[in-house]
């Protein structure tokens, strides 16, 4: 290490009170800039060195702690500051809750990262250090997947999923350990420059075994994909517009115009239609005119129609209905991921006060493969479900494909909508699967079982995509083994990091945060 970053190490240990907190706070909202879709990696190579540098020369694990806090309020805030587009969709109700639901958020899920700081204060500077933090935050955020039925947004392993081939390189180790997994090799890689040079040394090595299996994955060829043609449908309309009862009718005809247009795309060929979330203003369980009017305008082929429906004790539901070519329904999926205080109203928060209308929606079963005659076995996943590792499809009875409708019109123009794209691309290398997305807005898109994009239609358009479907891919590591793989690579780290150190840590730190 130069004299000139010991120096500067040495400063930032030595940060006491309000100017670390704040220190901190800087790092984490730096550190957001690495995400989707500004991918500025650098972003890491500063934050996570400040991280680690003020865990260290805190005084104790709870001022640590407070630290981690506050960088991840930082990170979170950043990263998520879309969400406030969803509330101003409904402004006139819920105008108040601006300046606390993103803050409110960030600060909830900073609790994920001040635990793994506090941790991270008993190894002593170096290597250790790192591999503790490392460690310890993935286990954090796979908790955040399951806690209060989870919401595992921008894990750090999402920085690699650069636009192109670059990107789908860097993605490739996904299909061995998951996003997790490469959370772990990313917080390592980002504390390099407080290393030694042999670690440094070791980073480098690293990366291009990364980029080299990346290259050969790529590389391998596919299988031929089923004779059959994927029709995604993008609506563009208005969140605002949605659900006006005045404009209905036409939402629905304008669906219908654009699925005769895919159909005439698709020149024969065997085809299904996909609407996006919600799509249908109908109730396609009840309405059978609706229904055939869908059947028709697909020309015999199978449409897969986001709408609501009711179920047998009169809650709603988010749901997939395949419909056949008379309009016969073949299958319903129900989304089970559910957005909190987005989709419905949870028991364990009580707020005094109802956000989402009646409880809202009913939660599915959970993953489920769709059997539809004369077409491929399908995964559904609807909107945000699309982003839980390992969590998309039923194992046991493995689809061949997976289709995600959903509705980021909530969002805007903004980084949710694209965020929430590189989610679902990461899906489709973990799982080696195809995976196919009609958005309502923002943003339709194909990805084959690489995660390399086949096309996609862009924020705020109306159009439609025509994709022929890719074949599945033999089923990766990561598919068969799952959460275990980056969990147990975790415990390994956290281990390493602390082993033997519980009673010989020094009372009185270095001057410097690393040597």
């Amino acid at each position: 290490m130069s004299s000139r970053l010991k120096t500067l190490t040495a400063r930032l240990s030595a940060l006491r009170g309000w100017r670390a907190d704040v220190t901190a706070v800087l790092g984490g909202a730096s550190s957001a800039l690495a995400l989707p879709p500004i991918f500025a990696l650098p972003a890491l190579l500063i934050g996570i060195p400040v991280l680690l540098c003020l865990i260290q020369g805190a005084p104790g694990p709870a001022v640590a702690a407070r630290r981690g806090w506050w960088f991840g309020f930082g990170l979170h805030l950043v990263g998520l500051y879309w969400i406030t587009e969803a509330i101003l969709i409904e402004a006139a109700r819920f105008w108040w809750l601006v300046p606390f639901a993103v803050p409110g958020l960030a600060a909830v899920l900073a609790v994920f990262i001040a635990v793994p700081a506090a941790v991270a204060w008993w190894a002593p500077p170096g290597w250790r250090a790192a591999l503790t933090l490392a460690g310890a935050w993935v286990l954090g955020d796979l908790a955040r997947q399951f806690v209060a039925t989870g919401f595992p947004w921008n894990p750090l392993g999402s920085v690699w999923e650069f636009p192109g081939r670059l990107g789908d390189i860097m993605i490739q180790p996904a299909s061995l350990v998951g996003v997790h997994g490469m959370t772990l090799a990313t917080i390592l890689l980002a504390a390099t420059p407080l290393l030694s040079r042999a670690w440094r040394s070791g980073g480098l090595a690293l990366l291009a075994l990364w980029c080299g299996f990346g290259i050969i994955r790529l590389d391998q060829k596919a299988p031929p994909g089923p004779d059959l043609t994927v029709l995604l449908i993008q609506g563009n309309v208005a969140q605002g517009q949605k659900w006006n009862q005045a404009l209905m009718v036409s939402i629905f005809r304008h669906y219908l115009a654009l699925t005769r247009q895919a159909v005439a795309q698709a020149k024969g060929r065997p085809a299904v239609v996909v609407w996006p979330e919600t799509a249908s203003p109908a109730l396609l369980q009840t309405d059978g005119p609706a229904r055939t009017l869908i059947a028709d305008a697909a020309g015999g082929a199978t449409a897969l129609v986001g709408a609501v429906r009711f179920d047998a004790t009169g809650h709603p539901r988010n749901s997939l209905f395949a419909l056949g070519p008379t309009g016969q329904i073949e299958a319903i999926y129900d989304k089970w991921h559910l957005v909190p205080l987005g989709e419905y109203q949870p028991n364990w928060l009580p707020l005094g006060f109802q956000v989402v209308p009646g409880g809202g929606f009913a939660p599915g079963p959970g993953p489920r493969t769709l059997h539809i005659p004369g077409i491929p076995p399908v995964g559904a996943l609807i909107c945000y479900e699309a982003i839980f590792s390992h969590q998309v499809v039923d194992e046991s009875d493995r689809p061949d494909w997976m289709v995600n409708v959903t509705n980021d019109a909530w969002f805007g123009n903004s980084s949710g909508p694209r965020q929430h794209l590189a989610a679902a691309r990461l899906r489709a290398v973990e799982e080696g699967l195809p995976l196919l997305r009609a958005a309502n807005t923002g943003i339709s898109a194909a990805f084959d079982s690489k995660g390399h994009e086949l096309g996609r239609i862009g924020m705020q358009t109306t159009g439609i995509l025509p994709v022929d479907l890719p074949a599945p891919l033999a089923m990766p590591l990561y598919a068969r083994l799952g959460l275990i793989l980056p969990a147990g690579a975790a415990v390994l780290s956290l281990v390493t990091g602390l082993y033997g150190n519980w009673r010989r840590r020094p009372r009185l730190r270095a001057n410097f945060c690393i040597s």
